[in-house]
Order: structure tokens, then sequence, then C-alpha cells
């Protein structure tokens, strides 16, 4: 079969691998039938070593089931299914307290030896049962985009809304405008928040940010940013921060805008060694939270909202290439011409 191998900075091709196939019996084979490219792929595009076997590449896939093991109970082949972006057994002490990214025996697509990647024809899934959710319409669905946000963007935005307490009536802030923060928007409006301000630099993007909800655009950087969220804000800053771009700059504004008392979610994958240290920030009662979303715990949860329109967080994909075109897609990104591509393999 045909899968997206990443060889080293700026070196992705695609390239003929061992098909999909059933190892174990709990695990199914799925035909993908939409998947895509994430802004978190863009770290290993910019710096990874180059690697003669490559890494395997895509963590966000919706797709057919084709080959079912033995001691799988809940999927039947024909079935459409979304995959959160980590697998997980949904046994161990972890999936039940509803932290999949923490499951003792789970893993990220592409990112375990022999795992494969959601970027291809088609993908081994281990523990069928506990990590696929069925999908309720045909693979030619127009909803097909918006429910594949389930698998990471969309479940992350919302994890970043949980940790920074995002409920009615609050001010949220949201730093960071891509995807994430899009969908982070999408997630602050659904809980409640009665003001999101977001905090981004592409014109284009904030346009779709205010059409998902956001009532206030910040696009200043730094101390600037700081200043004119605590302008907007009477001078106390946001009640719940969600930081959605996982750059240094971007957690220290989003630490400084916190309100006294309020909380910060973290999802954006952290891109720098350390951070500042927090004792400053001691007296005034923030809860910091986040991490790799655990976006199997949600994906039932926000399901229906997709379904019925309610929220449309496909909105986020502003490009769709096949298969071949995957190498083109993650330039388009990187150079910021794209927000996020669909791959239709």
């Amino acid at each position: 079969m045909r899968a997206t191998v990443m060889h080293g900075a700026g070196d992705v091709r695609v390239e003929d691998v061992p098909d999909a196939t059933l190892r174990d019996a709990t695990d199914v084979t799925v035909r993908i039938v939409l998947a895509c490219i994430c802004g978190s792929d863009l770290w290993p595009y910019r710096d990874l070593a180059p690697s003669e076997d490559g890494r395997r590449m895509g963590h966000e896939f919706v797709g057919v089931v084709e080959d079912v093991g033995a001691e799988v109970t809940t999927l039947r082949r024909g079935d459409l299914v979304v995959a959160p972006f980590l697998f997980a057994d949904g046994s161990c002490d972890f999936c039940h307290e509803g932290e999949h990214a923490q499951c003792r025996n789970g893993g990220f697509w592409g990112g375990v030896p022999g795992s494969d990647g959601g970027q291809g024809e088609a993908v081994r899934v281990p523990f069928a049962d506990a990590t696929l959710v069925r999908l309720p319409v045909a693979p030619d669905d127009a909803l097909l985009p918006a429910l594949l946000t389930l698998s990471d963007v969309f479940s992350t935005g919302h994890y970043a809304a949980l940790c920074a307490r995002v409920r009615p009536g609050v001010t949220a802030a949201v730093v960071g405008d891509g995807a994430v923060g899009l969908c982070g928007v999408i997630a602050a409006r659904r809980l409640g928040a009665e003001r999101v301000i977001v905090l981004g630099h592409h014109a284009d993007r904030l346009e779709l940010a205010r059409e998902l909800g956001a009532t206030d655009v910040v696009t200043a950087r730094g101390p600037e940013a700081v200043e004119q969220v605590h302008e907007l804000t009477g001078g106390d800053g946001a009640h719940a921060v969600l930081e959605c771009a996982g750059q240094l700059e971007a957690f220290e504004t989003a630490l400084a805008i916190t309100r006294g008392g309020g909380a910060l979610g973290r999802v954006g994958a952290p891109q720098y060694a350390s951070a500042p240290h927090v004792r400053g920030q001691f007296g005034r009662n923030i809860t910091i939270g986040g991490g790799p979303a655990p976006t199997r715990a949600f994906i039932e949860e926000l399901l229906p909202d997709v379904l019925e329109g309610r929220v449309q967080p496909g909105r986020v994909f502003d490009a769709t290439v096949a298969l071949d075109g995957v190498p083109e897609g993650y330039q388009a990104m990187d150079e910021r011409r794209s927000l996020k591509v669909l791959v239709r393999p």
C-alpha cells in the first residue's frame, strides 16, 4: 500500500510500505477515506533528523473497516469509523478514569514501531473496540470533514476549554489562530463563554474566528497583546485562557492574561525546553492544566453537535489533496498558504 513517510526535515515522501494487516485478535484494519495534515506535523517537518527508514505520518483519519480480528465485538466490515489521534486499550486504570492519553498500552499513530500512520491508504488499529467510534453516516457524507475534527483538533480545543474551566458567562481568551485555536473558539462558545477573545496574526483566520464565535480579536504580540487583553477586560484578564500554539511567547502571553483565580488550558505541544518559573504567579491562584488531549473520552459527547450542525469545526479545512499531493500539502501549511489540509487517498 501507499503511505506518507517523513525522512527528515522537509523530506516528505509517499512510498510503498507493507500492507496494513491484522496482528492481534483485537485488531481491525481500516481503509482510509479521509485524513489530514496537522499543525503538529510541521514540527518534525522543520527539524526531524535525517533517517533512511523514516517516520510514518498522520494521526487523524476516518475510514471503513475492512478486516476484523477474532475478538473484536463492536465493529463489522463496512463500518465507517473515526479514530482518536491516540489508540488506547480502554481497559487500564487510566482509560477508566478518562485519561486515554496516558493509557498503559496505548500509543500515537506512526509513533510506535510497526504502527501505521493515518496519511496513507490503510491502517491497522490496535484495541479496535476501545479505540474506534462508529459514525452513522455514509463514507461520502458532506459532514465527513467536520467529523474528522473529532479525531484531534475539535476534541483538543474542547479539552483546552475544559482545562481552562470555561463555563457560562465567563470571558475566555484563545491564544493561537491555528486549527486547534479556532476549534477552541467553537468549544468555548459551546460551553457557554459570554465573550471569546482570540489572539492571532493572520487576517483570514481571524475573520473565520469571528464567524465561529469570537467576539474580540487581538493581533498584537507580547506585552502589547497582554495590554490590549487587559484593556478589553477592565484590567483583570480572562477567566479562562486556552493556549493552542505551543510556542514560548504564547505560553508567556497566556499566563499574563489569565485573571486572578482563573485557569489556563495548555494544549499546544511545547516547542521550547523550559518556561519561566511561575513562582511570581503563585499569589494569583491560577490553575494550569492540559497536555495531550484524551480525545477518545470526548468523541461521543461532541458527535451529536457535529451531526446536527450546531457546530462547524470542518471549516478549519481550506485545501484538499490526493495522497500523492501530501508533500505539497505540508509545504503549503508550513508556508502559511493553507490553514489545514485534507487528504483523500
